[in-house]
């Protein structure tokens, strides 16, 4: 009976760890990502009038999980696109790195 109850708390115990690995995973590899699109859009040339004029759209795009998407954001993310061809980066993380300009 003590093998089963030891046997039964080995396998929550491991379960558990494994459940928390695979949320930090997720969690890490999303920061990632933004972190990537970031570096790109802050150390790429691009005209900051245009990202700064952009970020008040880039807080309603991101407020509203790609909702709502403003004329300055929708041209701020065609400029990247086109300056950054090599940028993979979806239009929620270019506007979170637009955010932090």
């Amino acid at each position: 009976m003590q093998s089963l109850s030891r046997l039964v708390l080995a396998v929550t115990a491991t379960l558990s760890v494994s459940t928390q690995v695979l949320a930090f995973d997720v969690t890490t590899q999303s920061l990632v990502k933004t972190g990537y699109a970031t570096s790109q859009v802050t150390t790429g040339p691009f005209d900051s009038k245009l990202i700064i004029a952009a970020q008040d759209d880039a807080a309603v795009f991101v407020a509203s999980d790609g909702q709502l998407r403003g004329a300055r954001l929708e041209s701020a993310i065609e400029y990247l696109r086109q300056s950054r061809p090599k940028l993979h980066a979806s239009d929620l993380e270019l506007a979170q790195a637009i955010l932090v300009q």
